[in-house]
């Protein structure tokens, strides 16, 4: 009975909230745009590629595409759905199911504000390097001369211009987590400012503004990666890179850790379990079919990933033969200056077999050489995924393209609207909570409480940009987003299939796209999706168990520089990494005990219990 109080409570306010019209999206393309250029993001051109690469090129879509199905799709389709019948945001949809869900939608807010925190630093990384990318030549093409003028920094001989350009030059990297490097770095402080001004312009009146910015951000990908497509195929060594992407090593699928990375991968393309979908949906009209929308978004997502493969793999199969080719001439000029050998007798082709007549005549000349070891396998296997893969990898490999300025500013736009996509629907899953929730009074403009909560964001966003921000950014990344999202998506399907009832769901489903959801809806979200979710669970901790947290620093004074040194985080580094893995989801349940307690001292306040609820916690 204590149950039926909270819950009369706030079925009896619900009249009362409908009757403030909810702003609905302009047409159907809108919204599909929206969903798209939320799902595909930045993780589709930089991460998927190197899990192929690492994952045995084609045979990681074995993997990944039984993920799709059994786990990406059903969850997809699942907050879609209910997002749009209860016309709600996150916070709005589990209050109404249960009150005792409603630390759900806290936790998905929550996260939802943490990712946005570092991916947006993402974009003012990417419009560094495109505020640089006119400069002719392109500045992290040559190492800096030192002070005295006499020959290049030190730092960036051990290592390359590419890497000196990106720890130094824009990072400013400290050696290590714990080391004081200095403060603010101010460039980056600019396009940190210029990277939220960007997003408050286009989200300022929520799907009013940045449902006409997808026309242009959700499709201007695509038509770059067709261009660096035809461009990259063209280039030296792209079939080399393809075939290193495709082919396939079916002995991988036997290792636990790539059915792993398939399953997060997926999960985490999708932008699954932090509330964006759902408020995104929410604006749709209760006939839409969310069933066709969920599959669409599903395949075109999973499609960008393969398709920004091809382009990607080319140019790093280019970049890679243009290392291998230099790593030879380096050697031919040492063997002909010290067998005085005339220009032009060793060649790439035939330098094979000189090397194999000189080491049987002259092996110990040969070894006082000290020859690079120049092999193209060695050159392909060189992968970076991440930061790694766009601002060093691609890099490198833009400076050896004709025009490089053209392509780094190609690279560099498109890197930034995707992106800038994604954080539309990671800032819209955190104001349409706001907004639902009342949390500002009713005379404060959307506006303002946009502006609020961009400018709170970028204030603590500035401590990626000090000397530690890039280790700090990894720490958010691996830990604030990961452990939550999947705790959420599995308590999303809990309280739709087994709180709110598959029977009423499949109800509103036939309600909302005229037919009733057939097996393989029954079947993944009653059995298989809630059980592969809480066994991605249980194996991620003991991933995360079986070693002590590290990290790699850039540190000019190891010894063995330029590869990075492994640091183990310290105490208090560690303290953080669980306090952010369970910041959102101790809302779970603390608002579940909230209610409880609140049900059973039989308060039963005027007004409405969901907003009184999130308010006091």
């Amino acid at each position: 009975m204590a149950e039926d109080k909270v819950s009369n409570c706030v079925e009896g306010d619900d009249n009362e909230s409908q009757k403030e019209e909810r702003a609905k999206w302009d047409n159907k393309l809108q919204y599909v745009l929206s969903c798209t250029g939320f799902a595909v993001g930045l993780g589709n051109v930089w991460r998927f590629p190197y899990l192929c690469q690492t994952y045995g090129g084609g045979t990681f879509l074995i993997p990944y595409i039984i993920a799709l199905i059994l786990e990406g799709i059903p969850l997809l389709h699942l907050e879609l759905a209910i997002g749009q019948r209860l016309q709600r945001s996150s916070i709005g949809v589990w209050m109404s199911i249960s009150p005792y869900l409603g630390g759900v939608g806290i936790a998905a807010m929550l996260t939802s504000f943490l990712e946005g925190l570092y991916y947006n630093t993402l974009l003012a990384w990417t419009l560094w390097y495109f505020f640089n990318s006119f400069e002719e030549p392109l500045p992290w093409k040559y190492c800096p001369l030192n002070n005295n003028q006499t020959g290049f920094i030190k730092e960036c001989e051990k290592s390359t211009s590419v890497d000196y350009f990106w720890y130094r030059e824009t990072l400013n990297i400290s050696p290590g987590i714990n080391t004081n490097g200095g403060g603010l770095q101010w460039w980056l402080v600019l396009c940190l400012i210029g990277a939220w001004l960007v997003v408050y312009i286009c989200i300022i009146r929520g799907i009013e503004s940045f449902g006409k910015a997808v026309y242009f951000t959700a499709t201007f990908p695509y038509l770059v990666l067709v261009i660096l497509m035809i461009r990259g195929l063209t280039l030296p060594g792209a079939i080399d890179g393809l075939i290193y992407l495709i082919i396939p090593d079916l002995t991988v699928l036997s290792q636990p850790r790539v059915w792993l990375d398939a399953a997060t991968q997926i999960f985490f393309s999708l932008s699954l379990g932090n509330g964006g979908l759902i408020a995104l949906s929410s604006y749709n009209s209760l006939k839409n079919d969310c069933e066709v929308d969920a599959v669409s978004v599903a395949v075109i997502n999973s499609f960008t990933s393969i398709f920004a493969s091809i382009p990607i793999f080319a140019i790093l199969g280019f970049k890679a033969t243009m290392g291998y080719r230099d790593c030879l001439n380096h050697n031919i000029l040492l063997i002909s200056n010290e067998f005085d050998i005339q220009d032009g007798n060793i060649t790439r082709e035939n330098y094979i077999n000189w090397l194999n007549d000189l080491n049987a005549t002259h092996d110990e000349q040969i070894l006082s050489l000290s020859l690079k070891n120049c092999d193209l396998q060695n050159f392909l296997n060189q992968g970076a995924s991440g930061t790694g893969l766009a601002f060093l990898a691609f890099t490198e490999a833009i400076i050896r393209m004709p025009a490089p300025q053209v392509w780094a500013v190609l690279f560099f736009i498109m890197l930034f609207t995707l992106g800038l996509s994604s954080m539309f629907g990671i800032m819209e899953g955190i104001l349409a909570s706001l907004l639902d929730l009342k949390v500002f009074p009713k005379y404060v403009p959307k506006e303002m409480i946009t502006a609020i909560v961009c400018l709170v964001s970028f204030l603590i966003a500035l401590i990626f940009t000090t000397a530690s921000g890039n280790y700090w950014l990894a720490i958010f990344d691996k830990y604030g987003s990961a452990i939550p999202l999947l705790i959420i998506a599995f308590f999303e399907l809990v309280g739709v299939i087994y709180v709110y009832g598959m029977p009423k769901f499949c109800e509103d489903l036939e309600l909302m796209t005229g037919r009733r959801p057939n097996c393989y809806w029954h079947i993944t979200w009653r059995f298989i999706s809630p059980v592969l979710l809480f066994s991605i669970f249980v194996a991620y901790l003991v991933v995360e168990l079986q070693h002590q947290l590290s990290y790699e620093a850039w540190n000019p004074d190891y010894a063995e520089f330029p590869k990075k040194e492994e640091k183990k985080y310290a105490g208090w580094v560690i303290f953080m990494c669980v306090f952010l893995s369970i910041l959102p989801t101790m809302f779970i349940p603390l608002t579940a005990l909230y209610q409880l307690i609140r049900s059973k001292c039989g308060i039963c306040q005027r007004g409405n219990p969901t907003d009184n609820a999130a308010l006091e916690l």
